[in-house]
């Protein structure tokens, strides 16, 4: 990384930038051309320029840190009682569809 800046800085701004690419570009269905035309424009940006995307990317870095934190919490903690009642239930629910499948061919062999 350059300047000891994350990808996420630029993805943050090419987002903004390939709206704007689009609308003043309508004809123009080049994915190649629009990330050229991105990257060149956020090398032109000044520090200042950059400050609302870094922050921006900031944030939703911080957003992503809780949020895994809590994924992983909660996969060490193990499924909750809930989770398991409800997948025992759906187990049970196969069986008995099972079972009504099942109940016409024994009524064969019970002639």
């Amino acid at each position: 990384m350059k300047g000891g800046r994350s990808k996420s800085d630029t993805k943050t701004a090419k987002e903004e930038f390939r709206e704007l690419y689009k609308k003043e570009h309508p004809k123009n269905k080049s994915v190649a051309a629009v990330g050229k035309a991105g990257g060149d424009k956020w090398k032109s940006l000044s520090e200042a320029e950059k400050a609302p995307f870094v922050a921006k990317a900031d944030k939703r870095k911080v957003e992503y840190e809780k949020k895994m934190k809590a994924y992983n919490k909660e996969q060490a903690e193990g499924p909750k009682e809930e989770e398991e009642s409800e997948k025992s239930m759906s187990e049970v629910n196969d069986d008995d569809e099972d079972d009504e499948e099942g109940s016409g061919e024994d009524d064969e062999d019970d002639e």
